[in-house]
């Protein structure tokens, strides 16, 4: 029997023969066939893959593949009118971080969220998804902005980090991300936070803090990177897929601790198997959160957020 890593390789080239054939446009009746046929391969890889329904490096893995939705995905998924504003009115636009009006279902809301890249020049462009301290700012002066007409915030969390640059430090990386965790949990409106991809250290926490935060099923959320972890406590990144299992990186550790309140479930394969199916499970999450949310008034609103933020905070020492 094949290695885990042996399967999970063997996944990754069945997933590009896959898109190979859908580049085909309209695939054949046989393409179409042989797509059904590969996809039955791949379930049956990842059913028989050990330890694959609770192992922490392939959540890790799935969390990262480079064709899971990002933010700008999911928000043409799931809105409509997508405007985006520019500009943390201080130093610079950061592309890293994306920020704008929007409407879900017909109801106007904002949206931020950190912005990977595909291909090496939008990687360069978002700078990997890990924004400078401009785009913490241009997300909390949006949030801002969307507290001042009544307007909930979605909050779409996928990040390795804060960009650790010189650059950034000087502009004052850490007191950016420092401001806005004392600033938004004081925003009046409902803030949904979904964290879909990579959750990584206080670059996603800056905009995640809210009332309710959602979690895919293979997203991760930690405070910091397994290979990080693992040149730590083993000077080498050769322990990573033990660092990511005592991390508690995932959806389901996260749940069980009370940081994550909900779990939203992905298609097979994960995110990027059916971003559609995948949109279409967070569209419903989402939408139950801001009924619930809604039906409260501000002040039962900010005593929950509070009253949950306070629990966060929570020390058990065991005896």
């Amino acid at each position: 029997m094949p290695t885990r890593e042996q399967q999970l390789a063997m996944v990754e080239e069945l997933e590009k023969q896959i898109a190979e054939l859908q580049s085909s446009t309209p695939p054949s009746e046989a393409a179409q066939e042989e797509i059904e046929r590969l996809r039955e391969q791949i379930a049956s890889l990842r059913k028989e893959a050990p330890g694959s329904a609770h192992d922490a490096w392939e959540r890790v893995l799935l969390a990262r593949h480079p064709q899971r939705p990002y933010t700008l995905d999911f928000i043409h998924m799931l809105c409509t009118d997508f405007t985006e504003i520019h500009g943390d009115r201080r130093f610079a636009d950061d592309p890293a971080m994306v920020a704008g009006l929007a409407r879900f279902e017909g109801r106007p809301v904002v949206v931020v969220g950190h912005q990977k890249g595909r291909d090496t020049k939008q990687k360069l462009l978002r700078n990997f998804g890990m924004p400078n301290p401009e785009g913490y700012r241009k997300a909390l002066r949006v949030m801002q902005l969307g507290a001042k007409f009544n307007l909930p915030i979605l909050s779409l969390v996928d990040t390795p980090g804060a960009y650790p640059g010189i650059g950034a430090e000087e502009r004052g990386q850490a007191e950016a991300i420092a401001h806005n965790l004392k600033e938004i949990p004081r925003l009046a409106v409902p803030i949904v936070v979904v964290i879909h991809g990579e959750g990584g250290s206080g670059g996603a926490l800056a905009i995640a803090v809210g009332d309710k935060a959602l979690m895919l099923e293979n997203a991760i959320y930690s405070v910091i990177s397994p290979e990080s972890c693992s040149s730590i406590l083993w000077r080498d990144w050769n322990h990573k897929e033990e660092a990511a299992r005592i991390l508690k990186l995932t959806a389901t550790d996260l749940h069980g601790f009370g940081i994550v309140d909900e779990i939203v479930p992905e298609p097979p394969g994960g995110a990027h198997a059916d971003p559609e199916r995948a949109g279409a499970l967070l569209r419903s999450a989402i939408r139950e959160s801001l009924r619930v949310l809604g039906s409260l008034s501000t002040a039962e609103l900010m005593e929950r957020r509070h009253e949950r933020l306070r629990q966060l905070a929570t020390l058990i020492r065991e005896t």
